[in-house]
């Protein structure tokens, strides 16, 4: 942030939040406590559509001239195009065209896109892929290209985006060239998860949920869904073991399976070049 300004400006962060996971905040969490930390905002909040402090209060204790809200989401959907910003007061009744920079009083709101859609996400996914084979090297940390990267998503018929912003990665980070073989992998929509063993046509396979948080899904339906017994998935998820073993050996293949994305600490400067990019359709719009 060395040529940025924006000690007259909040950064908001808005999680999804759960009733029913403790862990699902503690990404936006983490991003803020780093952004905090390095002080280039006046003030960094965060909150949340499921849990406190929630979304249609956070900007009665916004004071700074500008703000910038930063949806912590994959994609760009019902709750980033409608929910989110319907609460913050940017539309009504959930319509999703809408002015992203408005003016109320003496503040000026920057609504950002989605950090998923960011096109420095590839980073991100390939610093997870990176950092789960370095601390599991067992036998020997394979190379690349002799190596399958998986990006899981979730996948489902009401949201096309979701698939969309996967598969926009697999496309990116194909184009490096940094993999032997790089595919998208669903759990409700083909190709799905449990058929990498199939797609690959190497033998080292790594798997990165592109999910902010983990959650029941990363830790028990996908290492099911990767042939692990139910059982033995739910007793190590039970005594807070990891339920997939770095790396496991199936079908003469060996899989390394991420955390999902939403810790990585590059994302940081996702969120950053969302404030960024907002700050120049600003000057933009302005002159």
């Amino acid at each position: 942030m060395a040529n940025d300004s924006y000690q007259d400006a909040a950064l908001v962060l808005v999680g999804h939040g759960s009733t029913l996971n403790a862990e699902s905040a503690a990404p936006t969490h983490q991003h803020a406590d780093e952004l905090r930390r390095r002080g280039g905002f006046a003030q960094v909040v965060e909150c949340f559509w499921k849990e406190e402090p929630g979304v249609s209060g956070v900007l009665r204790g916004v004071f700074a001239p500008r703000v910038f809200i930063v949806p912590l989401f994959i994609s760009e959907g019902y709750f980033t195009e409608q929910v989110i910003p319907r609460e913050l007061g940017f539309c009504q009744n959930g319509q999703a065209d809408f002015p992203r920079i408005q003016q109320r009083g003496g503040q000026t709101l920057h609504y950002c896109g989605p950090v998923g859609t960011h096109p420095s996400m590839p980073n991100v996914l390939l610093a997870r892929a990176r950092e789960v084979v370095e601390r599991h090297p067992f036998p020997a940390a394979p190379r690349p290209a002799d190596t399958a990267l998986f990006i899981a998503g979730h996948g489902t018929g009401n949201n096309e985006n979701s698939r969309k912003a996967i598969e926009r990665q697999v496309e990116l980070i194909r184009a490096q060239g940094v993999y032997a073989e790089v595919h998208p992998a669903f759990m409700e929509e083909e190709p799905r998860i449990g058929g990498c063993w199939n797609i690959a046509a190497v033998r080292n396979l790594i798997m990165v949920p592109f999910f902010i948080s983990d959650g029941l899904h990363s830790y028990e339906d996908i290492p099911m869904m990767l042939g692990e017994p139910a059982d033995v998935v739910q007793a190590r998820f039970r005594s807070g073991q990891p339920t997939w073993r770095n790396p496991t050996e199936k079908q003469g293949k060996r899989l390394w399976y991420a955390a999902s994305i939403g810790t990585e600490p590059l994302l940081a400067e996702v969120i950053l070049e969302r404030v960024r990019e907002a700050a120049r359709r600003r000057a933009v719009f302005t002159k």
